[in-house]
């Protein structure tokens, strides 16, 4: 497989843009070797600069729930870019977007759209601090909610695979008002709360911890931090902008009992198109101007050409089956990848909740971010590229989810199989 040209494209790139690249991850710096830069990508395939093809689990990192260049898609974003890009002005597009959002968790009553995963946490932490009138912020070790000051405190994502979880250029005062607690340890996150008890204005956590691969809540841990919130008068922000209408229809709130407070959305609901949203309790969203007190605003939210594809995104997945058949394929694919290691004598877990999934080298089950951290990262950095020489694109870092979209058919995933069993035996 040759990368001449990706290799060009990177030198030139790193004497222009940081590092040559415009997010850390994308460097390869967990992996090593030279980035694959795209070209272009057409249903579960993606072509590089050097024509070189690959089925992709990358999916820009969740949104491409129906693959590259839906027909769907492609149509919705070339009918509104035609009768605009832009308006600074509402539309009837951002109200249509707000019902099927609303429609969809019960727990959002009211929501408001915003750029990017990252406006959104940063926007629902402001309003978290005001609806309570408290300053302190509690976050999950290893759970990460975008790059904003008050959550680059033991980060996961990028900043794990950089070994840099606290950032330079956030301030001391800023950092220590916020707490870290243990995801999945509940008598942790008991600890934190009477620690700082009457100091919490919010909790917030990925109720399925997405930035350290793909590690699911422990039985009664989502139930026990909403006791906490409740009991200590502190909000539950749930941060699912990559769970949000991936796992299922309706999020992960549709699959757990808990009602969070707040909920911050984005990738499904933008069609591959930068947007973002945040929502929940009525009471408290009339806190946001200029319904109420709370300042947030931006020139683009509610753009009209990233609100008709996630318009027309959101109508594909309303299909009959779709969640059901997304669910199967995610489920070939786990199934597929342990076979396949268990044939070459290879420890494998897979962690995955419906479309999304993450194999870590490991003998058992994946709990907690420090289990986490004792994964064999130089093995799996060689099965990357072994798997990358056989036509399989997935995230560069052991620390990111996989995502499966409805063009992942059942043949792509059997080859995937095929390319991984042969990745297996070449690391052994």
């Amino acid at each position: 497989m040759k990368l001449d040209r990706s290799r060009s494209i990177f030198e030139q790139a790193q004497k222009l843009i940081p590092g040559g690249v415009n997010s850390p991850v994308r460097a390869y710096k967990g992996v090593g070797g030279t980035p694959v830069h795209v070209a272009s990508g057409k249903g579960a395939l993606v072509r590089d600069v050097d024509g070189n093809e690959y089925f992709d689990y990358v999916m820009s990192y969740g949104p491409l729930i129906l693959g590259h260049a839906h027909p769907a898609i492609v149509e919705a974003i070339m009918r509104a870019a035609q009768l605009g890009t832009a308006y600074g002005a509402p539309t009837e597009g951002e109200l249509i977007l707000a019902k099927r959002i609303v429609e969809r968790m019960p727990a959002v009553e009211m929501v408001r759209l915003v750029n990017s995963g990252t406006e959104a946490t940063m926007s629902a932490l402001r309003l978290a601090r005001a609806a309570t009138g408290r300053d302190v912020v509690l976050k999950f070790n290893g759970c990460y909610h975008g790059h904003g000051d008050s959550f680059l405190v033991k980060a996961g994502s990028g900043a794990l695979t950089h070994g840099a979880p606290d950032s330079p250029g956030v301030p001391k005062g800023l950092a220590e008002l916020t707490v870290v607690a243990e995801y999945n340890d509940l008598e942790n996150t008991r600890a934190v709360f009477e620690k700082n008890s009457g100091r919490i204005a919010c909790a917030i956590v990925e109720p399925v911890a997405g930035n350290i691969g793909c590690v699911l809540p422990a039985k009664g841990f989502l139930e026990g931090l909403r006791e906490l919130c409740t009991k200590h008068g502190a909000l539950l922000i749930f941060d699912e902008v990559m769970t949000g209408f991936r796992v299922a229809r309706g999020g992960y709130m549709e699959l757990t009992s808990v009602k969070p407070d707040l909920v911050t959305l984005g990738k499904v609901i933008g069609g591959g198109l930068p947007i973002g949203a945040y929502g929940g309790r009525r009471d408290v969203m009339q806190r946001v101007s200029p319904a109420g007190d709370v300042y947030q605003a931006g020139t683009l939210s509610g753009c009209p050409v990233a609100v008709a594809a996630g318009l027309a995104q959101l109508m594909q997945c309303d299909m009959p089956g779709f969640y059901a058949n997304l669910e199967a394929r995610a489920a070939q694919l786990q199934e597929g990848l342990e076979h396949a290691a268990k044939k070459h004598g290879q420890p494998l877990w897979v962690g995955r909740q419906g479309a999304m999934l993450c194999p870590y080298f490991s003998a058992e089950p994946l709990t907690s971010f420090g289990q986490v951290l004792t994964m064999d990262r130089a093995r799996w950095a060689k099965w990357f590229h072994a798997l990358l020489e056989r036509g399989v694109i997935v995230p560069p870092s052991p620390f990111e989810a996989w995502f499966v979209s409805s063009a992942h058919t059942s043949e792509v995933i059997e080859r995937t199989v095929i390319a991984a069993e042969g990745a297996f035996a070449a690391i052994r």
